[in-house]
């Protein structure tokens, strides 16, 4: 997941504005490559999350259901993510990312930054930030793939890109369905689901000096789950609830002058959401939203120091149809950061970062972020950073949805984190590794309110919720017929309770951990990972009044083994859940079995 000192240094480009080599960033960043993506061959991007310290993914239920990911403890509104460079958070499903959506066929890079990067980015990145993107410009070739196996589970995809780093093309489709399992325990109907993704991104460099570019994506999914019995105390049971879902964004930009010395980017971007909720065919409601963004940001280098500057406009709105009461909601902000990075000081690399939030419907915020990493010689380096974080209510929050009972708050404030991470850090030719401690606080948590009436509402919370940890690293490359790497995470998560005594935060494990590998030999190329849960705690709603339950650790293993018959065919056997192990996310939610599933893939170049 760290790309090694063998290989040409990965290029991280959401820890600073300015684009930066991993092994040279300050932040806690994991990369997660083309490579390995292709030979382990998961289907979603969840299923891939899971290998990064200090992420807690949960899924409530078989595949294709609502996903929540979780960084160093934080929500899971707390993550932002982009998608083909666009921010892709959900304002139509409370500002949470649908990472069930993310088909991982159509993804050749995943990055993930650990801790608050809101001074860079904005609201939402108080744990941190996951981008997902397609081919890299200039990275050439086509190829189609397809696979099927348990549960009646088939995907397929076609991707190709063609031109250089100044004139390119990429395009991609690719779609999953399957028929999954009854996600919960007893007799009754499979919980299946289906999705097709579409993505693109493009570029044409006018002259030296103008470059004008694209991209975007466009996500459509159904899925069955089951919802809550109609009669009293309401627990888990069987039923015909499914949700369809849909989102589309795309982004435009136009570049003038050379980032080596000055440049300017004004961009334009449109995402729109819908999520609708059904019995059996049966209309339920339906939540949609638009999010329109324009962005100006310049820079300018001098030396080893690099100035940059960025304002951007957003709008938002939020409509409610359905049983019940309609909405129709909007919203806007401004905000203008500054960030300042010199490179190769001597042995010292640095970052400081300033944004400043002003918020049409709440109290404006200001978030900061500096960071530092040293060369101590003999392959060794110090990196520490401190910053703050941001999370701005959600239409949910202010203005209400479901259940019926819950009321919104128009008063409330953003939610707000500080904190900061020191890490030490080895590298050397074909091994390395890191320790990292970090330790966050959080304040105005935005807190469900259950009132004497069994109506409830929202509310920012007294006392501070708290968050740290440690977090190992390490990895080794032998040749190209091994890769390897590995990570262990402790984690302390709690909130206070109504006596400001801290409680252990539920869905979150103490310890996590992955093992992974990836390699080629002859016409083989195979991967497997290992990914441990911890035990941690949920909430058994299915009874009155409810009570925590303690969610059992288990292990993921999954594995793919592939064979080149000739040079533009090859074929793979991939299994997933190996060990079979039994398993919940959410208590009341099963998750599925050991799988087994076969494929073909057909590539020309590239």
């Amino acid at each position: 997941m760290i790309d090694l000192p063998v290989e040409p240094p990965a290029i991280v480009v959401t820890a600073s504005r300015a684009e930066e080599t991993a092994d040279k960033t300050p932040a806690s960043a994991t990369l997660i490559d083309a490579k390995r993506i292709e030979r382990i061959g998961s289907p979603l991007v969840p299923d891939l999350l899971r290998l990064v310290p200090s992420v807690a993914v949960a899924v409530s239920g078989p595949a294709g259901s609502l996903t929540q990911v979780r960084i160093r403890g934080a929500e899971a509104n707390h993550t932002l993510l982009f998608v083909e460079g666009i921010r892709a958070n959900d304002p139509a499903s409370g500002n949470e990312p649908r990472f069930e959506l993310l088909n991982a066929d159509l993804a050749s890079k995943i990055e993930v930054v650990r801790g608050p990067q809101s001074a860079l980015w904005g609201s939402e990145a108080i744990g941190g930030v996951v981008a997902v993107t397609g081919a890299a410009p200039g990275s050439g070739g086509t190829q189609a793939f397809a696979e099927g196996g348990s549960h009646a589970t088939w995907r397929g995809a076609a991707r190709t890109e063609a031109g250089d780093a100044d004139r390119s093309i990429s395009l991609g489709v690719a779609g999953q369905t399957s028929n999954g399992i009854n996600s919960v325990a007893g007799d009754g109907d499979r919980d299946g689901y289906s999705n097709v993704g579409l993505r693109g991104s493009g570029r044409y460099r006018i002259d030296p000096n103008f470059l004008i570019g694209g991209s975007g994506f466009a996500q459509w999914a159904e899925s069955e789950f089951d919802g809550i019995s109609g009669t009293f105390p309401f627990p888990h049971t069987d039923t015909l609830d499914n949700s369809k879902n849909r989102m589309a964004a795309g982004r435009l930009f136009l570049e003038a002058g050379n980032r080596d010395r000055s440049y300017a980017i004004g961009s334009a971007s449109l995402l729109g959401s819908s999520n609708r909720n059904y019995v059996d065919e049966d209309p339920l409601n339906r939540t949609s939203a638009k999010r329109r963004t324009i962005g100006l940001e310049g820079g300018h280098r001098f030396g080893k120091h690099q100035l940059i500057a960025a304002v951007e406009s957003e709008r938002e709105t939020f409509k409610v149809r359905g049983d019940f009461p309609h909405q129709d909601q909007s919203r806007h902000h401004e905000s203008i950061a500054l960030e300042w990075s010199a490179q190769d000081l001597g042995p010292v690399s640095a970052n400081v970062a300033v944004r400043h939030d002003i918020f049409s419907e709440f109290k404006d915020a200001t978030t900061y972020r500096a960071a530092l990493r040293a060369e101590l010689g003999q392959g060794f380096a110090l990196a520490g950073s401190f910053g703050e974080g941001i999370a701005q209510p959600s239409f949910f929050d202010l203005f209400g949805f479901f259940p019926p009972t819950f009321t919104g708050n128009p008063d409330l404030k953003p939610e707000s984190s500080r904190g900061g991470e020191i890490s030490l850090r080895y590298s050397a030719d074909r091994f390395g590794g890191s320790v990292t401690y970090f330790h966050q606080r959080l304040k105005d948590e935005i807190a469900t309110v259950f009132l004497p009436d069994f109506s409830s509402t929202t509310e920012n919370a007294d006392g501070k919720s708290k968050r740290l940890g440690v977090e190992l690293e390490g990895f080794y490359q032998h040749s190209d017929a091994l890769r390897l790497t590995v990570n262990y995470a402790w984690l302390d998560a709690s909130e206070p309770d109504v006596d400001d005594a801290q409680l252990k935060e539920q869905r979150r494990p103490k310890h996590s951990g992955s093992v992974a590998i990836d390699g080629t030999s002859r016409r083989f190329t195979y991967g497997a990972a290992i990914a441990y849960t911890g035990e941690r705690t949920d909430t058994n709603f299915d009874i009155i009044p409810s009570a925590l339950v303690k969610l059992d650790p288990y292990w993921l293993a999954s594995a793919r083994i592939a064979y080149r018959v000739a040079d533009p065919v090859e074929i793979h056997l991939r299994v997933a859940n190996a060990f079979d192990d039994d398993y919940q996310d959410v208590f009341g939610y099963r998750t599925e079995g050991r799988s087994i599933h076969a494929g073909l893939r057909f590539a020309i170049g590239g």
